[in-house]
């Protein structure tokens, strides 16, 4: 049974088509895994089904009563309310429904008596939805998805957002499931989750009985999750019956099929063409020749799709450091709480240190404490000399304004347009990406544009908080190059032990000294 149809579906920002005449179906217990490069609109495409974007052109057509959670990347969560709040909004209606009967109790005082007869089939309808779905026990089933996800060692009545990225994917994750629906979307679920909850998510969906809908550039997740691949590539979307490594594998020869016909057809427009050419003009030959052009007229000719310009990282390179990087003395980090207990920590020129650990425990704090971004609680880090520091941001600014140019420029001051243009495109960035602002690319975009500006910066020391977060497999593909190449000292969070295991010299794991309960 279809629980979702797209048909002909095109649609565009601007001058820039995103899909054209695109078809898409699921069926009830699929596991679908939505896969392309970053930008060929997969985000977009979800926005179009789940009714946040109109599109040009085509139609979406959702089953009667599915029930449809969607966990999307760029999801915003309101100050003020907090961990506990948020997953009991899974049960919004049922608390509308709540007020619907408070309301009728209300009324009944002055109703007929045929009116409270209406009134009262309709309260026990009412009464009977909320028993069904569990509403008088709603606050034991929040605490215990809420340790399911060690959301309770976060705190349940914190504010969510002073929560970290990954913080904040568990609290969506976790409202999902207790909204129980229907089918789920999953906008790159596993960026920012550590391991352990990437074990626990992957475990959840490899036994979900219904139907979801998967983006994500975690090659290993694919693999143990989906079942059907739904290929985005050049305004197109193809539909591949597997797991991630076949539709690799179907995909590679139906790509070296359809350059073998290409090269085919045009060694026939070439012999065809000359043959007119030579002979149009003579009596005797003139009929052969208006026939082999009514040949080439009619001719479908195929097409090869335009080859995306693929990612190049090559970080630049400073003098070299002082021996020693950094040293911490008694270092406790945090903001209102310690996050952690007195830190005496070392790294020396040549290291490429990886830190990893659950989501919470202040990774990203230590590295902001070090770099001297954010003050400690107590204790000190003291940076070395001779430094050239590069700093990758987990996120961009969601309120930038400026386009991916301006963002540049405003970084190197002294390059020409053409030098921006050129560097922008080396990170895989096509013009229609370059001119446009920063805030309205993709996840994978705004992280090449970050990129872009930290290989043209002479560096000794790189400072990565998850530069693998949105990437699609080549640009990861490359970083992963360019990193094991790269002669400075790296000091890396990183979730994905087959990315930085080639990379590393060394491995902190921070959970060893949180204050944190894990």
């Amino acid at each position: 049974m279809s629980i979702l149809n797209v048909e002909h579906l095109s649609h565009g920002f601007g001058d820039r088509a995103i899909f054209n005449d695109v078809s898409f179906r699921l069926l009830k217990g699929e596991h679908i895994g939505l896969v392309g490069a970053n930008g060929e609109g997969k985000s977009t495409f979800m926005n179009i089904v789940t009714g946040k974007l109109m599109p040009d052109e085509g139609k979406v057509e959702w089953a009667k009563n599915v029930r449809v959670g969607y966990l999307d990347q760029h999801s915003v969560l309101e100050k003020g309310m907090t961990v506990r709040d948020v997953l009991k909004s899974a049960f919004s209606w049922l608390f509308e429904m709540e007020e619907k009967m408070n309301d009728i109790c209300d009324r009944m005082g002055e109703a007929s008596p045929e009116e409270m007869e209406t009134m009262l089939e309709e309260l026990g309808t009412i009464q009977d939805m909320l028993t069904m779905h569990d509403f008088y026990i709603i606050d034991s089933k929040v605490d215990e998805v809420g340790r399911a996800l060690g959301l309770d060692a976060i705190g349940m009545d914190n504010d969510v957002t002073e929560l970290s990225g990954g913080q904040r994917t568990k609290v969506l994750l976790g409202k999902l499931l207790l909204e129980k629906p229907d089918i789920l979307l999953l906008d790159e679920p596993t960026n920012y989750l550590d391991e352990q909850h990437i074990s626990w998510l992957t475990r959840y969906l490899q036994e979900y009985e219904n139907a979801f809908v998967l983006i994500s550039h975690d090659i290993p997740f694919l693999n143990s999750v989906v079942n059907i691949i739904y290929h985005m590539e050049n305004q197109e979307l193809n539909r591949y019956v597997g797991d991630y490594d076949k539709f690799q594998e179907v995909y590679a020869v139906k790509k070296a099929q359809l350059e073998a016909a290409y090269r085919r057809q045009q060694q026939e427009i070439s012999e065809l063409k000359d043959f007119v050419a030579r002979n149009k003009a003579r009596v005797a030959t003139r009929n052969m020749a208006m026939s082999r052009q009514k040949k080439l007229d009619k001719m479908d000719i195929i097409e090869l799709a335009q080859e995306k310009p693929k990612p190049e990282f090559h970080f630049r390179e400073a003098r070299t450091s002082g021996k020693q990087l950094f040293v911490t003395k008694n270092l406790v980090i945090g903001y209102e709480e310690p996050l952690s207990r007195e830190l005496n920590l070392e790294m020396e020129r040549g290291e490429k240190v990886a830190l990893v650990g659950a989501n919470g425990i202040g990774k990203t704090t230590l590295l902001k404490s070090i770099l001297g971004l954010i003050r400690p609680l107590s204790g000190y880090a003291q940076l070395g000399e001779y430094l050239h520091i590069g700093y990758f941001e987990q996120e961009s600014d969601t309120k930038n304004t400026s386009t991916c140019i301006e963002e540049l420029w405003k970084e190197f001051p002294s390059y020409t347009q053409y030098e921006i243009r050129s560097a922008l495109a080396k990170c895989g960035l096509t013009t229609k990406h370059i001119e446009s602002q920063v805030r309205v690319l993709s996840g994978g975009e705004q992280a090449k544009v970050r990129l872009c500006k930290l290989i043209n910066k002479e560096t000794n020391l790189l400072v990565l908080d998850e530069p693998t977060n949105h990437l699609d497999v080549d640009a990861k593909e490359e970083l992963k190059r360019a990193l094991r190449e790269y002669k400075g000292s790296i000091l890396m969070v990183c979730h994905e032990p087959e990315f930085y295991e080639d990379i590393a010299t060394s491995v902190w794991d921070c959970s060893e000294w949180t204050t944190r309960i894990l």
